[in-house]
């Protein structure tokens, strides 16, 4: 159950040991969870006990440290499988991220599949992750890219997506949680209309594994990807969900160690997914860690993180709107906890500059989200990204350290 101490400290705080630093003679107030989440010490621990106890490769060996990787390795697999409900451990591919993922799917499902003409659809939220991989295709083969348009919240136009879509569509590449915008996207609704086409759906799940249950069997979309960094876990490891019979079809995205049936001087059989797109050694200590901190966020519980986050978001959301000359960037009525903001007559940097001297950790930039920075005609914002692990505290500091960016630069 949540408490006022949960708001005003931050919930499972004295999990994450890297939050009680002090930056600049100031407590760290860490506001730069879309970037990358700090890691609880489940995680660090689990990392730890693999690499001094039971570091091996995996798969081949036939001594007891290979076997005993070999068992976390799957086990991790088969965690996240659990996690994310997903039919078969076979439909999960581990990756080094969710830009991997979207890349693997580009040119190993659009790429053999789509020919001139054919159409991705996309939004204009989407981060480059999800745009550019689309556009190297493209370039190759002659897809086009089409654009859903947002609205002035940042909610995607359902009305123009219908309009979109139509028998030359291949595929809808849909982020789950805006990386700038925190809008929580209506995917299942995006996936039952674009079934009237028969085309596939990709949802970047990157923002929102960290902060919400997913569950892929009833979502039904056909690939779902996630990175570990963002989810509590470590860099360096990701997943690729994809549909087993799709998965099969696919060629290779690389070749080399482990991903082979048989190699021959006249040519090369491949396994069956997930081993034909994990080529060469895999991160297996990254699987071990993201497998702890999906173990870690069912333990926290996602109805208490939903409820730690929501409150952090309304009262910084409050907070920041009565502020003068400010001006948030995404104000749907269903989001996640991102606060992107302009600030009159100061740049972004320099928010985020003197940010920084107060012990207020945020993002300044596009966000890897251009097309989105120019829809909204700003060149970039200022992002507090919050997590559970967040305080009201942290909020009080992010707003002390705008009215002083305000009154430097004013």
């Amino acid at each position: 159950m949540q408490t006022a101490t949960d708001i005003n400290r931050g919930l499972q705080r004295d999990d994450f040991p890297l939050l009680g630093r002090v930056v600049h003679g100031k407590p760290l107030a860490y506001l730069d969870s879309a970037a990358t989440t700090q890691k609880p010490n489940a995680v660090i621990e689990a990392i730890d006990a693999f690499y001094r106890e039971t570091n091996a490769n995996v798969h081949r060996g036939l001594h007891r440290l290979a076997q005993e990787a070999t068992d976390l390795y799957e086990g991790a697999r088969a965690d996240v499988r659990e996690h994310l409900n997903a039919n078969d451990t076979r439909e999960i591919v581990f990756v080094r991220g969710t830009t991997e993922a979207i890349n693997l799917v580009a040119q190993s499902y659009l790429r053999p599949r789509a020919t001139s003409g054919d159409e991705v659809i996309v939004t204009e939220m989407e981060h480059h992750a999800n745009i550019v991989p689309w556009q190297i295709v493209g370039d190759m083969i002659g897809v086009r890219l089409r654009v859903v348009p947002i609205d002035n919240d940042g909610q995607i136009d359902l009305e123009a997506f219908e309009r979109l879509l139509n028998p030359r569509t291949r595929l809808v590449a849909v982020t789950h949680v805006s990386n700038v915008l925190g809008t929580i996207n209506p995917v299942k609704t995006i996936i039952k209309m674009t079934r009237q086409t028969g085309a596939a759906v990709l949802v970047d799940g990157a923002q929102a594994v960290p902060h919400m249950p997913v569950d892929l069997q009833d979502l039904d979309c056909d690939f779902y990807t996630l990175s570990g960094h963002k989810t509590f876990g470590p860099t360096g490891i990701g997943v690729l969900f994809g549909k087993a019979e799709l998965l099969n079809a696919m060629p290779p995205y690389q070749g080399g160690g482990d991903m082979i049936q048989s190699v021959t001087w006249e040519g090369t059989t491949f396994k069956d997914a997930p081993a034909r797109f994990e080529a060469g050694t895999p991160h297996i200590a990254g699987a071990v860690g993201l497998a702890a901190a999906l173990g870690y966020l069912r333990s926290v519980g996602y109805e208490h993180i939903a409820k730690q986050e929501q409150s952090l978001l309304a009262y910084a959301t409050a907070r920041l709107q009565a502020l003068p000359g400010l001006r948030l960037i995404g104000t749907a009525d269903h989001k996640a906890a991102v606060l992107s903001f302009v600030l009159d007559g100061v740049h972004p940097h320099d928010v985020a500059t003197v940010l920084d001297a107060h012990g207020v950790a945020t993002r300044a930039g596009h966000h890897c989200a251009q097309p989105l920075m120019r829809r909204f005609g700003v060149p970039a914002t200022t992002r507090a990204s919050l997590a559970f692990y967040n305080s009201q505290s942290d909020l009080d500091a992010l707003i002390t350290g705008i009215e002083s960016a305000r009154e430097m630069f004013q």
